[in-house]
């Protein structure tokens, strides 16, 4: 969260304290505009799912299995405002075909694709994600992307860290 809302909020606190406002005059509105500001910085409408392919999920006789080469990755070190690609493979090591069903990140900054077709046995798929660091507010980052595959182990969880250089408030203008 920005420092100059935090201290509007601080300012709007402690004027609430004072006899010369009141909680229904002053303090209402600034908590809302913060909760409202906090609910809207990071939606998680990223919700992607393959049509058709809901009801695989629930079918145990099509159940497989899948090995995920790389569940975790750091992608380093990047500046604020850079979109970064992170690409997570899988392989199909059961006998009946993979569905990667659907793919959720855990805010709005990421942007997930996948293998939306089935994955033979043997053969690999993919989660493709576009992280864009321009909202990031601290420095380290840590996403999740949650997986729904028909397999008989749990669906996955895919991370992904790194470290954001985050630029001066006088340079966040041009985010």
């Amino acid at each position: 969260m920005p420092a100059y809302i935090l201290n509007m909020y601080y300012k709007g606190l402690k004027k609430i304290f004072t006899k010369k406002y009141s909680l229904a005059y002053l303090g209402l509105p600034v908590f809302t505009f913060f909760i409202l500001f906090s609910l809207a910085s990071c939606k998680n409408s990223n919700t992607n799912v393959a049509a058709g392919n809901s009801k695989i999920v629930n079918d145990s006789a099509n159940y497989t299995s899948v090995k995920w080469e790389d569940s975790l990755v750091n992608f380093g070190t990047v500046n604020q405002g850079d979109k970064i690609h992170i690409l997570f493979h899988c392989k199909n090591t059961g006998t009946k075909p993979l569905y990667i069903v659907s793919v959720q990140p855990s805010c709005g900054c990421t942007v997930a694709s996948y293998t939306k077709e089935a994955i033979a046995p043997g053969m690999q798929g993919n989660v493709d994600a576009i992280f864009d660091s321009g909202h990031s507010n601290t420095p380290d980052v840590r996403k999740v992307i949650s997986v729904t595959t028909n397999t008989i182990q749990a669906s996955p969880t895919l991370v992904f860290t790194g470290t954001v250089i985050l630029k001066d408030k006088e340079d966040k203008k041009d985010l």
